[in-house]
């Protein structure tokens, strides 16, 4: 045998490795971990948030979506996305809110989430006189604005209650909900606007004075003569005065998305044609000016 014919390599007769299948435990416990780690992120940090009734008018709309952080204010036994813990008082890294913000907050004993707007903290004396709201004392001030031209579409009808008698059809030929406004400036010089339709004895429009107690916070939704909260008892639905601060899950920190109630699960088209523009992006904190004197 030549040395040319010794150095060929004799093939290998080792069977190559069987292709294994697919590990469907790693798999099924990958999508645990990503599933535990989105809620953990919900829960913790921040969670996306759907407006579904005219409460927040005009800062917010029916078909609203919104990412409300859970940090700012500390966590509480509302904090995960599902309320299923007991009552436990106290925050863990608590900090109360400034007057002005926009919380979502879970009443005593209930499972659904409210939106509103914080006016009074501990201490404060708050009451309502004939739609003006009085803080320690004192109005709030507050000015008439042009109203809020809100398009009519499915999600605000603008048909119902004291909303119908503010459509009208606009210069340009298509209806709206022509709210009328008024700016609220807090001593603080944060400001914001409100819907108010006028005085309505017997309603919100007057009430207390309370004061908020240790551990609470008064609030309201910017659609006064349309929110249950804090001027309401819970019997009509609304928050049965000041809320605990352990009942508020985090704050409204801007708009995503909104959409005009058009939208059809089974027509992906639907997604993208019901989306109202202009409103993606819109800061939910509210303005600063100098304050009033």
């Amino acid at each position: 045998m030549s040395e040319i014919d010794a150095e060929v390599p004799v093939a290998s007769t080792t069977p190559s490795p069987k292709q294994k299948g697919t590990d469907w435990w790693a798999e099924i416990r990958g999508l645990v971990w990503l599933v535990l780690g989105v809620l953990a992120f919900w829960c913790f940090i921040a969670k996306p948030f759907y407006i579904p009734s005219e409460s927040m008018m005009p800062t917010l709309i029916k078909g609203d979506r919104l990412v409300v952080t859970k940090y700012p204010y500390g966590w509480s036994y509302v904090s995960p996305s599902f309320h299923v813990l007991p009552f436990i008082k106290g925050r863990v890294f608590g900090h109360m809110p400034e007057r002005g913000d926009v919380v979502i907050l879970t009443p005593p004993g209930e499972s659904s989430d409210y939106i509103k707007r914080v006016i009074g903290l501990p201490g404060d004396t708050i009451e309502v006189r004939e739609g003006v709201v009085w803080l320690n004392g004192k109005p709030i001030p507050r000015v008439a604005r042009p109203p809020a031209m809100i398009p009519v579409d499915a999600n605000v009808p603008c048909d119902r209650g004291l909303e119908a008698a503010h459509r009208i059809t606009g210069a340009d030929g298509k209806l709206y909900c022509a709210l009328p406004i008024f700016r609220e400036t807090l001593p603080s010089g944060r400001t914001y606007d409100t819907v108010d339709m006028g005085y309505i004895p017997g309603s919100g429009d007057d009430y207390g004075p309370v004061t908020v107690g240790p551990g609470q916070v008064f609030v309201m939704g910017d659609n006064r003569d349309e929110s249950a909260d804090s001027r309401y008892p819970a019997e009509e639905g609304g928050l049965g005065g000041p809320v605990p601060w352990e009942n508020l899950g985090g704050r409204a920190e801007f708009i995503t998305f909104s959409y005009d109630g058009t939208t059809e699960i089974w027509n992906p088209i639907s997604w993208f044609t019901a989306l109202r523009g202009g409103r993606a992006g819109i800061n939910l904190h509210p303005a600063h000016v100098t304050p009033p004197h």
